[in-house]
């Protein structure tokens, strides 16, 4: 007999898929949020026998647990925890415990890659192609790598994920997985995934006019308020700010904060870890503790909104030879343009600031960052043009 103890996100419930394709009726599966995990270890330590073998997928246990996980290994228990996470990687310690964040060929995994690799290599399940790509797609999603690929499979599997039950997913995914030589979603997973995209782009338009800006330290963070789709909108935000090192969505009501970033410099399990949380580079998460909250709620509350840069506009354009012209809320205005081949420079109110930039990128993150600075309308360029120009006569 066997037991699966495993996230309650994509990733984890993806080991859940794999369980049951390779034990089928032989295996019980329970996911958790982090923080109920050990509650469920503990439970099976006081009450399973040493017949069943506990898998331990996406998640890792406490200290406590941990050392009461060995003593049962060590009694001839049978255990085996899976994980890919940083904060887990002292697991590795232990002849149970299998942490791999990054493969030998530098690929990122994920669980449920690592749960597919090992029951291939126990010979606990067949390779197929349908459930290579599964797995592939749910590696691509928890590990940001969809985004860098662009592949819109992962993130819509991941769409449907939310869109129905846990029961509903599993069993659509284990009879695909059973019956077709490749993944594919059906007709009516399309039209429902493309209602959703729609929805998600109507969410994130509007999240996008709510976005405060806060100084962390020697990093930039944009705060967001929101309950639903946390990583598309992280993803857009990030895209959107890009002088942001990452995203900070608070929801309130679960009491939880997610981080979020594009960049490759930036580790937000860093952050999150700040706050009893972990996760991966690039996305993360913490419960809304007492000094969360006064973090990112408390301490942000009176800050106003950053504004949007002009969307549609045919002058006042980014990168322009001309110069791009800025606003803030000071009803400062501020000049970007190239001083020669090779470097940018910024006029405040018609004065050149002393620091010159060596691109037009470099110079607008240092004008957000310091000023709030939004791209002004056409009409608002058209002016200051004009003005230059009388200015001359």
């Amino acid at each position: 007999m066997y037991k699966l103890l495993s996230h309650n996100d994509l990733d984890g419930v993806g080991c859940g898929i794999l369980a049951k394709l390779a034990f089928g009726k032989q295996v019980r599966v329970r996911y958790n949020s982090v923080s109920s995990l050990d509650r469920e270890v503990e439970w099976f330590l006081e009450n399973e026998d040493k017949e069943t073998f506990l898998f331990i997928t996406d998640l890792s246990v406490n200290e406590e647990n941990e050392k009461r996980l060995e003593a049962f290994y060590e009694d001839g228990g049978k255990v085996q925890l899976l994980d890919h996470h940083k904060t887990a990687l002292h697991f590795n310690e232990y002849e149970w415990g299998h942490v791999v964040v990054e493969d030998d060929e530098g690929k990122l995994t994920s669980a449920t890659s690592l749960f597919y690799e090992y029951l291939v290599a126990h010979q606990l399940m067949k390779p197929s192609e349908s459930v290579a790509e599964f797995v592939e797609l749910v590696r691509q999603y928890d590990t940001w790598e969809w985004e860098k690929n662009n592949n819109q499979s992962a993130q819509r599997l991941n769409a449907l994920f939310f869109l129905i039950t846990i029961d509903e997913f599993e069993e659509k995914m284990i009879d695909r997985l059973l019956s077709d030589d490749h993944f594919h979603f059906d007709e009516f997973e399309k039209k429902l995934l493309d209602m959703e995209e729609n929805k998600i782009e109507r969410y994130i338009r509007r999240k996008r006019r709510e976005l405060f800006q806060l100084k962390a330290g020697d990093l930039f963070a944009g705060i967001v308020y929101a309950e639903s789709y946390h990583s598309e909108l992280g993803n857009e935000l990030g895209k959107e700010y890009p002088h942001l090192d990452y995203i900070v969505i608070l929801n309130i009501g679960g009491k939880r904060v997610g981080f979020r970033t594009i960049h490759d410099h930036i580790d937000v399990s860093g952050v999150a870890g700040q706050f009893g949380g972990g996760g991966h580079a690039k996305a993360s998460g913490c419960s809304l503790t007492k000094d969360a909250f006064q973090r990112f709620v408390l301490d942000t509350f009176h800050l106003e909104p950053l504004r949007e840069d002009a969307r549609r506009n045919r002058y006042n354009v980014k990168h322009s030879s001309f110069g791009s012209l800025y606003k803030n809320r000071m009803e400062e205005s501020f000049f970007i343009y190239p001083e020669n081949d090779e470097d940018w420079a910024i006029q405040q109110n018609n004065k050149k600031l002393e620091r010159n930039f060596t691109s037009f990128e470099e110079a607008e993150c240092f004008l957000k960052r310091n000023y709030e600075a939004w791209l002004v309308r056409d009409d608002a360029f058209v002016n200051f043009l004009m003005e230059q120009i009388r200015s001359i006569k």
